[in-house]
């Protein structure tokens, strides 16, 4: 039997004409699309731009959407014979500092803390966003840790959950519980097991209910989605935060910034960080 071979269309675009051109390939028939930037464990191919790459069911769909695509996109056809491409992005996760204090590592990697205060998480992502290396991760962590007074005995949500990771450095930084809630039910058995493998499935509640769902309000709501999201949910998200309650948006490119503001207003922004081209916006409400 021949090995399966798996077509993908790389496309470099830069990162403003990302979005759109992520949903022309999924006009064009794509079953998915890779985001590659500075952030992703496979980079980019240059600064300033994005490699979308994105997979197709066949050699004769790849090469029908390269053939609709402007030349000057210099669209090409690359394909993964066999099934070993599924975990060679392994070979790239090592253990690394996510914030000053929490060390974040692959279960198939040793990682030992070296002083009193560093946490150690242990993470696999599967399918789900999340490893931690994006900058829109690590701003949101990094936030929490800077942060961590306003999560001691508070219970946390975090929007858009993924991988869990936000949880995960949450509760590990004194939080009491994490609602995740997710979208994608795929990847709620991922949230489920991370939680586990840290000893902390106890205080997590992993889901698919739609945050427009939730009644409870929470001190803590973390949401790092895309700006494309986070504005029409504004609404949503903003009734989810308790009163004086800290809200930490990310998943933000540079420039967009003001429109995602502008749509969680009359909140307050307490302080913008940056990464790159991704930002980092931390917001309250009214105590």
């Amino acid at each position: 039997m021949p090995e399966p071979r798996y077509p993908f269309v790389h496309v470099d675009v830069p990162e403003e004409l990302a979005d759109a051109l992520s949903l022309a390939l999924f006009d064009l028939g794509a079953e998915g699309v890779e985001v590659r930037d500075a952030g992703t464990l496979a980079r980019s191919a240059q600064a300033g731009e994005v490699t979308l790459v994105a997979a197709f069911s066949s050699r004769e769909g790849a090469e029908r959407a390269v053939a609709a695509l402007d030349e000057e996109l210099r669209p090409r056809i690359e394909e993964l014979v066999g099934d070993a491409w599924r975990d060679a992005w392994k070979e790239h996760y090592k253990p690394f500092s996510l914030t000053p204090r929490v060390t974040v590592r692959p279960p198939w990697e040793r990682c030992e803390p070296t002083r009193d205060d560093e946490i150690v998480l242990e993470l696999e992502p599967g399918r789900a966003f999340g490893t931690g290396l994006h900058a829109t991760t690590s701003l949101v962590a990094r936030a929490l840790d800077h942060g961590s007074s306003r999560l001691a005995g508070a219970r946390v949500l975090d929007v858009g959950t993924g991988s869990g990771i936000l949880s995960l450095v949450a509760l590990s930084l004194g939080a009491a519980a994490a609602v995740a809630v997710d979208d994608d039910e795929d990847v709620l058995g991922v949230v489920r097991e991370n939680a586990a493998r840290n000893g902390l499935e106890g205080r997590l509640e992993a889901s698919a209910t739609p945050v427009g769902a939730l009644t409870e309000r929470f001190p803590v709501v973390v949401a790092n989605i895309e700006a494309r999201v986070l504005i029409p949910l504004a609404a949503e998200i903003s009734a989810r935060v308790a009163a004086g309650g800290l809200l930490l948006l990310s998943g933000i490119l540079d420039g967009q910034e003001a429109d995602v503001a502008a749509a969680y207003a009359p909140m307050r922004e307490l302080e913008r960080t940056r990464e790159g081209e991704w930002v980092c916006l931390a917001l309250t409400t009214s105590p």
